[in-house]
Order: structure tokens, then C-alpha cells, then sequence
């Protein structure tokens, strides 16, 4: 059977959960990237490595990029989750910026989150703030996806998390499992 580890960078839980669920689905020891040894890491046969989106960055991606000439020949794959609803135009740009050169190839899968004022660091809570300012001034109608999400979140909490953004990338692990 392979060896695999979930590396997770969490700052307000839900990528935490995913990572959570992804160690009961699939079996996987789990470890926060920030923690994570890379010497540690090449004991494991698959690598999956899950991080928060912010301003279209994924973080803990700085690892793999760190690290992926030692990590040659292992099964990769990144999930990274948003607040935002799924977006293919979205997921092909953090595909662009992130998993260029060495990366190339390397799948992203999308996971909804959750948002929450009250958890929100006081940067993450006034950027917040004023990209729903300027976003206010479009009309409704001319929104993105993202744009109609970060609106109708304003003084809300909401948790879209949900075990069924996790299947695509379970499957994709189990089809490639020896």
C-alpha cells in the first residue's frame, strides 16, 4: 500500500478540515507545512499539500517550490480552498501563476470554504472591507463569481465546506495507487 502525507497550511480552520477529511478518506498522515521537514517528507510515495487562497496566492505553495527538485518522481498534488464559489477562469489563473517550470503538470484542485469576520486578522479584515467598497460600485449584474460571493458574505459568517469538493482529487490519488 503507498505512503502518503497531507501538508496543510490552515489560517482560519477550513483548510484544516479538508486536510481532516482527506486523512479519513484516503488513510494519510497529516502535518501543517510549516512543520513539515522535507526529509520527512521523501519517506512518502504521495505528497498532497492543501492551502488557503488569498489575493489568488495558495499558501504553503512556497514548499513545494522550495523543495520539488528533491521531490522527483513522487505523486503530487495541490488543493487550495476559497471563499469564492468554484470558477474554472479562477482555478486556470492560479494554475498559470503557481505551476509553472517544475510545477508544470502538477493538478490543483478547488475546495470551497468559509468565511468568517469575527476570525478575519485585522489586514485580511480591512482588505476585505475595501475590495467590497470598490466591488459595490459595479453593477450587480456585471459581477464574477468571486465578486457576488465576497457581497453577499458582508456581516455574515458562512461555511461551505463540504467532503464532496474532496472526490475529484480522491479519485485522482486512488486511480494512480499501485
Amino acid at each position: 500500500m503507498e505512503k502518503g502525507i497531507i501538508l496543510y497550511q490552515s489560517k482560519y480552520g477550513a483548510t484544516e478540515k479538508y486536510a481532516q477529511w482527506l486523512r479519513d478518506a484516503l488513510g494519510f498522515d497529516m502535518v501543517q507545512t510549516k512543520a513539515a521537514d522535507v526529509k520527512t517528507v521523501l519517506a512518502y510515495d504521495t505528497i498532497l499539500l492543501g492551502g488557503g487562497v488569498y489575493a489568488s496566492g495558495i499558501a504553503g505553495i512556497s514548499f513545494l517550490k522550495k523543495h520539488i527538485g528533491k521531490l522527483a518522481g513522487k505523486k503530487i498534488a495541490v488543493f487550495c480552498v476559497g471563499a469564492s464559489p468554484y470558477d474554472q477562469d479562477a482555478v486556470d489563473q492560479m494554475v498559470q501563476r503557481h505551476f509553472a517550470g517544475q510545477l508544470q503538470g502538477i493538478p490543483l484542485f478547488y475546495c470551497r470554504g468559509a468565511w468568517n469576520e469575527e476570525k478575519m486578522s485585522f489586514s485580511h479584515r480591512t482588505l476585505c472591507k475595501m475590495l467590497q467598497k470598490a466591488v459595490s460600485k459595479q453593477d450587480p449584474a456585471t459581477y464574477e463569481p468571486w465578486q457576488a460571493a465576497l457581497m453577499s458574505a458582508i456581516g455574515q459568517s458562512r461555511d461551505w465546506t463540504d467532503r464532496a469538493y474532496l472526490e475529484p482529487l480522491i479519485a485522482y490519488v486512488q486511480e494512480r495507487a499501485l
